[in-house]
């Protein structure tokens, strides 16, 4: 998956002429910030260097992420269509630029941000090519939630890591307050950030919300440690990208978990793949997600006939649903 070409150009435009040593140092400063999970009351993004290397090596991979979790949302209710969209944490308008990509008749969009440097390149970003009308807010996720206006849509990426877990419940119960019709929250695919959604997830449920996706069902999830659930999506790495991170392979996986859960139920629910799938000759092996709360492994074989050739077709993250 890659930007779409105006976001692209727009972050070209910008990191034109950047020193590389500079970038480079910006990139790993921000590296270890994020893989540390750091709560110093610092903001990640403060400076505008940090929030330029972030563009240059996290923008991709995190657009990837939340433009995938929308794709599986819009998988199970193929009706919302939202035309108001309410996203926290907003970074540099990720959620913005992949819900835009999405759902181009959006019209309205808050969103709030607490780094000022990170505000201010998201504008530049979206200024000559987001029509939605945007309203960016300066605010703290956890403080200063009280007086925004609902919305059909709710996102929160890649936000809850940098907060200080006994504030989370609290936060999550305003988010659900807010969502009119479905919220979503994405985190970093690492085992703690399992934990983070599934802690979500529970409280979502108890509160009466219906699960869209990536689960298929709302009893407890069947994984146990050291396993955990997650997701992958393949981004493509620009020369500029490689360089920043001395790469030398052209890609990278990023690893990511989201709940989507709406007001409405799914139209359908069906098995999902948590697993990259095992294939062989005239064989496949899939982890399923099943629709009765349990994780299984099914085979399929040429003598499974369509079903096989649709299992074949599969990859991680997609549903087991025929055609």
């Amino acid at each position: 998956m890659e930007l779409p070409a105006p976001l692209r150009q727009a972050v070209d435009r910008i990191l034109e002429e950047i020193p590389l040593p500079e970038l480079k140092q910006a990139a790993k400063t921000l590296s270890d910030r994020y893989r540390a999970e750091l709560r110093d009351g610092r903001l990640h993004m403060a400076q505008d260097m940090a929030v330029k290397a972030y563009l240059a090596t996290r923008l991709p991979a995190t657009y990837a992420a939340v433009r995938d979790s929308l794709d599986a949302l819009n998988a199970t209710r193929p009706d919302f269509e939202p035309k108001a969209l309410l996203d926290v944490g907003a970074g540099p308008g990720t959620v913005l630029w992949a819900t835009n990509d999405l759902w181009p008749d959006l019209e309205q969009a808050v969103l709030l941000e607490a780094s000022a440097a990170v505000r201010k390149v998201g504008e530049m970003l979206a200024a000559d090519a987001i029509t939605t009308r945007t309203v960016w807010r300066a605010g703290d996720v956890t403080t200063d939630l009280a007086d925004l206006r609902p919305a059909e849509l709710v996102t929160c990426a890649y936000v809850l890591d940098e907060i200080v877990p006994a504030s989370l419940p609290k936060m999550v119960d305003r988010l659900w307050q807010l969502t009119t019709d479905t919220l979503l929250i994405v985190e970093p695919g690492t085992p703690a950030g399992w934990q983070r959604i599934l802690a979500v997830r529970a409280q979502l449920i108890a509160a009466g919300a219906h699960l869209l996706a990536p689960c298929p069902h709302e009893a407890p999830c069947p994984l146990t440690p050291p396993d955990w659930c997650h997701f992958s999506r393949r981004v493509a790495r620009s020369r500029l990208h490689r360089l920043a991170k001395d790469a030398d392979v052209p890609w990278e996986d990023e690893k990511f978990i989201f709940v989507a859960a709406s007001r409405q139920p799914a139209a359908s629910h069906a098995a999902r793949v948590i697993a990259p799938p095992k294939s062989g000759s005239g064989k496949v092996l899939l982890k399923l997600c099943q629709e009765d709360g349990t994780a299984t492994e099914q085979l399929f074989t040429k003598r499974d006939g369509a079903d096989f050739k649709l299992a074949r077709r599969l990859d991680w993250g997609d549903r087991l649903v025929s055609e």
